[in-house]
């Protein structure tokens, strides 16, 4: 059965245990080898994907609650390799994906599957959908070459790297904005100061997580934060009015998505540090 994820408000976090909020904001289970796992949101209607190939090829079929013949029938969708190396057949053709590659499929494509170069160090494929009102071209990202932006500094132990791939000013979708931020050895902050976008739902996919260490994700309105300890291939569902900061216990990755309203990477409402609670 597809996990469905309603919405929720503000004030569902109040007064909510620790489970209730990872139930609520946290997918754990997205990458299963072997398997491809999809979960439905009715943030912005934003559906995720997770892809594990390992020694047989596997097919992106549709699920009821999108109501369509085929995923992309009215959907776009970005997808990044979180894993080993891969390759992500569209329509017949075929496109290798090195861990940290991007690709756009847009409204339309109908037959989509995963694979991976070696069964034994698959790869892990994780895919952001959106509704899409027009058709974009499919379009591949090498990891690196997209518009990179260096942030932060190792005073604050922030400094980052961010790869912005589908963007208005890069890969052109529909809605789906996407990209991949690293964090340098020794940094361990991400989004700090912090921020909400009301305009916007946006996931996060940690990676790049030692087995023994965790990523504390906080999330909720700026004076009322709560957090989640988040392990490697976590998704965190973050709503509009969610801030959506973290920081390591060592430094990591992590696969950011938007979808909503506009574009506009800097459309962001800021968050003095002094001021959250």
């Amino acid at each position: 059965m597809t996990p469905v994820y309603g919405p929720t408000s503000p004030d569902q976090v109040t007064g909510s245990t620790q489970q209730q909020l990872r139930d609520r904001y946290l997918v754990e289970d997205l990458f299963v080898p072997g398997a491809v796992r999809t979960v439905v949101t009715h943030y912005d209607r934003v559906v995720a994907v997770g892809a594990v190939p390992t020694d047989a090829p596997l097919a992106l079929e549709a699920v009821p609650e999108i109501r369509s013949e085929q995923f992309l029938d009215h959907r776009e969708m970005g997808i990044v390799n979180i894993g080993a190396a891969g390759t992500v057949v569209a329509d017949g053709e075929r496109h290798a994906m090195a861990s940290g590659a991007c690709l756009y499929l847009g409204r339309g494509v109908r037959d989509v599957s995963f694979e991976s170069d070696d069964a034994a160090t698959p790869a892990r494929f994780y895919g952001f959908s959106a509704p899409a009102h027009t058709t974009y071209p499919t379009a591949l990202v090498e990891p690196g070459q997209g518009t990179v932006r260096e942030l932060g500094d190792p005073l604050t132990s922030n400094r980052r790297t961010l790869n912005q791939y589908i963007h208005e000013n890069g890969v052109r979708s529909c809605q789906v904005v996407m990209g991949v931020t690293q964090l340098h050895p020794g940094s361990m902050w991400n989004t700090m100061p912090s921020h909400t976008h009301d305009r916007r739902t946006e996931f996060y996919v940690y990676f790049d997580v030692d087995a023994d260490a965790r990523v504390v994700h906080l999330m909720g309105q700026p004076q009322e934060t709560r957090h989640l300890l988040v392990a490697d291939g976590g998704l965190v569902l973050s709503p509009s009015w969610s801030i959506h900061s973290g920081v390591g216990t060592s430094n990591y990755s992590f696969v950011w998505a938007m979808a909503g309203e506009n574009q506009s990477f800097d459309d962001m409402d800021g968050v003095a540090i002094v001021d959250m609670r």
